[in-house]
């Protein structure tokens, strides 16, 4: 089969590989229909994850159809489909037990980080029965793709875990589509206030259609320092999320953070940070990082089939898989090319 391949830092490569098959009882193997390009695979590709060597396949989301299940997979069957959560959850271990499957002892993060990705005709899914979500007919496939990862980690890791309040200001630094999914979640509670900071203008316009109150385009930290003391009448924001992954925007949340505020941080870090402790120790902050546990996605599933959220809106690209160089490009290239996310359809399996 074809796959989008980490050739080398910075190259990504679509390269032969083995089509997948049934290893364990609890396995599928999906057929791919729609994956996408996560901000974590420019990370790896930038060599800030260094356990994903050259040569691995990436990609964590997607939709696809079920080819073939193991013996002791229960909810599934060939021909189902199916939404392809990030997270691989066996459902038993110690860590599963205590809802955090993000830390799984035989899954977790693992696909397109670990084992085999999703950027590809097929993909093997371990643990199949708590790593899968049967798709309704009547949500759009976009839309689909979006819950693999982005939504249930913008909320759970961004909103929930910093307590978003009624009338509370939120400040989300990074207008990227983890960003922008944060901004959206965030709405459930009725914040009075929701700031965007980017250096990309077309997803700070994005970001004011989509609910934010005021943006600020600017890596200046005496810039934005200002402009957030203007808008909180000096007190700061009450929840900062960090959604870009380095030292100088985890620097700008710290630094805006209000007397009592929560740092959440969803970015992922390939380097070291400078934690002001001294200044912080007596604020009475709280400060929440982790790894997404897909626990929330059958509840956002319900939202979007609902209606209240449009997930469709944060997909402005769509290329198809034998184009995924290209489609790494565009992605990359987010100011230039006006992308958020991008959807990659297989076209090269036989439906």
């Amino acid at each position: 089969m074809k796959a989008a391949t980490f050739a080398e830092l910075g190259r990504i490569e679509l390269q032969d590989h083995p089509k997948p098959s049934i290893i364990k009882p609890t396995d599928a193997v999906v057929r791919i229909l729609k994956t996408t390009i996560c901000g974590t695979d420019l990370h790896i590709l930038g060599g800030d994850v260094p356990e994903t060597p050259p040569g691995s396949i990436l990609g964590h989301e997607g939709i696809g159809i079920v080819e073939e299940v193991g013996s002791a997979v229960n909810n599934f069957k060939v021909g189902d489909k199916v939404i392809v959560s990030c997270i691989t959850s066996c459902n038993v271990c110690h860590y599963c037990k205590r809802s955090l499957p993000s830390h799984c002892e035989t899954g977790g993060w693992i696909l397109g980080h670990l084992i085999p990705g999703t950027q590809a005709e097929y993909v093997h899914i371990p643990h199949a029965d708590g790593s899968l979500y049967h798709a309704p007919k009547t949500v759009e496939d976009d839309a689909l793709v979006m819950l693999s990862d982005i939504f249930p980690t913008s909320f759970e890791i961004g909103v929930q875990s910093s307590d978003v309040k009624p009338g509370d200001t939120v400040c989300i630094i990074g207008a990227g589509p983890i960003g922008l999914a944060a901004l959206l979640t965030a709405q459930f509670y009725s914040p009075a206030k929701i700031i965007m900071i980017d250096l990309s203008q077309s997803r700070l316009d994005a970001a004011l259609k989509f609910g934010a109150t005021h943006t600020i385009c600017s890596s200046d930290i005496d810039e934005i320092k200002a402009k957030i003391n203007d808008i909180t009448n000096g007190y700061g924001v009450d929840i900062a999320m960090e959604c870009v992954g380095y030292p100088a925007t985890f620097d700008v949340a710290q630094k805006i953070v209000s007397i009592g505020g929560h740092i959440a941080n969803l970015g992922v870090h390939g380097k070291p940070v400078s934690f002001e402790l001294q200044d912080l120790w007596i604020k009475n902050i709280t400060l929440n990082t982790g790894l997404v546990n897909a626990n929330t996605t059958e509840m956002l599933l319900n939202v979007i089939k609902s209606g209240k959220i449009d997930a469709t809106q944060l997909v402005t690209h769509h290329f198809k898989l034998s184009e995924i160089e290209k489609a790494y490009d565009v992605f990359k290239n987010a100011e230039a090319n006006k992308s958020l996310k991008v959807i990659i359809e297989n076209d090269i399996s036989p439906v």
